[in-house]
């Protein structure tokens, strides 16, 4: 079995790429506000005038959090008033665009603190797979499609790009390296929130019949690396080093930790639900048959979230950016001729940590 250490969990192409193409992310995101606004106004408020700290872990350029900071904001300030300061920490990788971040909380119009003088953000280039926070500080947490990216590719994946293609000890090693990183995070979360806190987790999901709705997309984009390497324009072993370090997991994943006992690092989960996200491209185009713009929106899709974990393997800065530009006109051209929809799946989960259990020796000392 071929291995891989990269580091990986999904840096998006810059320049505001993500922002731009993240249609399908935001969708998915929209789909949980629900919960996340449940979550708002059960976490417990701790008394006092300290500010409460609302994180965004993962937020990449930021366009697609504004619209849950927003809600986060809306409900949290319906308890405690106009005064008390709200603040809206953003985390992502190092390497993430946080030019185009600060850009957006600065002056994009639906900017969530444009009428809230007493809402303040802040930014942090961490990983979510490492501690970001001291202990108990996060009051709410909210994760949107960043958690579906492993900490690293555990190996590289025969004829293909993505995990969901692989089988046997490739397999094995995708599964393990799943499990353990979303104990990883789990166990950060927990530490970081407060007692009486909520986290909401949104994730791409697999169905109860295993596809995830993208599988044609990525077929596709694999077609044609193999042309690329027929072509020269990309190297067999760089065609081989090319991995998308994405997991997308089935409920039953997600929710073993808590088999055992209930609860894990004292979170309990408060809801799992899998929903169907329908393609809202697809909805465009069967009303204006544009064809055209039907493949530009899933190519540029495609090329802001993944094509930059495959162009890692090609060290050339220049050689990059001719690669993704030629994958991207080429899966345009491909997924015209074959227009389809890429219906996909939302996996919501919200977790509460629980105050410390009480001993009876504390209970007779008080």
């Amino acid at each position: 079995m071929a291995t891989s250490t990269r580091s990986t969990h999904g840096v998006m192409e810059g320049g505001g790429s993500y922002n731009l193409h993240a249609a399908i992310p935001a969708g998915g995101g929209n789909l949980a506000l629900p919960y996340l606004e449940s979550a708002a106004r059960s976490l417990a408020v701790r008394p006092g005038t300290d500010p409460l700290v609302i994180a965004d872990y993962g937020s990449s350029q930021g366009k697609n959090s504004l619209a849950p900071m927003r809600a986060a904001i809306r409900c949290l300030r319906s308890r405690v008033g106009n005064e008390r300061a709200l603040m809206v920490v953003h985390v992502d990788q190092p390497a993430n665009d946080f030019n185009t971040l600060f850009d957006l909380l600065h002056n994009d119009p639906e900017r969530y603190s444009a009428d809230d003088p007493n809402v303040f953000p802040f930014a942090i280039g961490r990983s979510f797979y490492e501690h970001v926070f001291p202990p108990e500080q996060v009051d709410l947490g909210w994760c949107s499609y960043a958690a579906v990216w492993l900490r690293h590719i555990p190996a590289l994946i025969p004829g293909h790009f993505m995990s969901i293609a692989c089988t046997g000890e490739v397999r094995a090693a995708f599964d393990l390296q799943a499990a353990d990183d979303w104990r990883l995070f789990l166990s950060l979360r927990a530490r970081e929130l407060r007692a009486g806190g909520r986290l909401v987790v949104v994730l791409p999901g697999l169905s109860d019949e295993g596809p995830t709705g993208f599988e044609p997309l990525f077929n596709s984009a694999n077609a044609i690396l193999g042309e690329m390497v027929d072509e020269g324009v990309v190297g067999a072993d760089e065609r081989n080093r090319m991995v998308v370090g994405a997991y997308p997991r089935r409920r039953a994943q997600l929710l073993d930790p808590f088999a055992r006992e209930g609860q894990f690092q004292m979170l309990t989960v408060e809801r799992c639900e899998l929903f169907e996200l329908p393609d809202a491209a697809w909805t465009d185009y069967q009303l204006d048959r544009d064809v055209e713009s039907l493949g530009s929106r899933h190519a540029a899709f495609f090329r802001a979230i993944f094509i930059p974990s495959l162009a890692a393997s090609i060290s050339d800065a220049g050689r990059r950016l001719a690669f993704a530009d030629r994958l991207e006109q080429k899966l345009k051209r491909r997924l015209c001729e074959r227009p389809a929809p890429f219906h996909s799946f939302v996996q919501t989960i919200v977790f509460a940590k629980q105050p410390p259990a009480v001993t009876q020796s504390a209970r007779s000392d008080a």
